[in-house]
């Protein structure tokens, strides 16, 4: 996935809420207002300083002219802050045949209504196969050691999605849930229990019936960012 216009780097502000942030421009010194494209809480991202990269649009139906796109970290590696980036990534990977877990399917639909009121991220469908349910997770906390967590914040909505991809393993489909690692600074990923216990339990109840789980760092520069490896999931830590 590729960004659309050419990012600018720049200092955070503040974050003023889930959505707007405020950024002084290295180039010019300006400081302007940007979209924030990420309703979590954004542990250890949204430091006064911190260096960040925005991209600039100038589509006149947005009240915004710049994006949040990146966090700059320390030894020349990113964390990528867009809740949308991953489900982008993932399409264009599923597309190619590039996760070998799910490449024997050739027809992805993204968003199919499931469950209750719900939209999986992506049906998978192959003649002969099982139709696979695959829900993605952005992931970019990271707070001890190369550790990748989630979540970074309790999240009801995602306790439910693995109740209702439990309950497509149950009807005799896949199902998988898949988690992008927003930052190239990790090597394994656990969920953090201790921010969101109802989610560990739920994760634990999903495992044990069928769902699989399986995780995936990222490639991030500020010309986009990739697919890059599997990491190894620790449930139990």
């Amino acid at each position: 996935m590729r960004f659309q216009s050419p990012l600018i780097r720049g200092r955070l502000v503040r974050r003023w809420n889930r959505f707007l942030s405020e950024v002084t421009l290295d180039d010019t010194g300006e400081t302007v207002r940007a979209h924030c494209p990420n309703p979590g809480t954004m542990m250890g991202l949204n430091a006064l300083g911190t260096p960040v990269w925005v991209e600039p649009n100038d589509d006149p139906k947005r009240k915004l002219r710049y994006g949040w796109r990146l966090v700059e970290l320390p030894g020349d590696e990113w964390a990528g802050i867009d809740t949308a980036v991953p489900n982008r990534v993932v399409g264009e990977a599923l597309r190619a045949r590039a996760i070998p877990e799910l490449a024997d399917y050739g027809t992805v639909r993204p968003e199919v209504k499931y469950g209750q009121k719900s939209r999986v991220d992506f049906l998978l469908t192959e003649p002969g196969l099982r139709d696979a349910y695959v829900e993605v997770k952005n992931v970019h906390l990271r707070r001890t050691d190369d550790w990748a967590e989630f979540p970074d914040c309790v999240t009801l909505r995602g306790a439910r999605h693995l109740d209702e991809l439990s309950d497509m393993v149950r009807q005799g489909h896949r199902a998988v849930m898949l988690y992008l690692i927003q930052r190239t600074d990790c090597a394994r990923f656990r969920l953090a229990k201790d921010l969101d216990p109802g989610y560990a339990t739920a994760f634990a109840r999903a495992r044990a019936a069928g769902v699989e789980a399986i995780a995936y760092d990222t490639a991030i520069d500020t010309s986009g960012v990739t697919l890059r490896r599997p990491l190894p999931i620790h449930a139990g830590e």
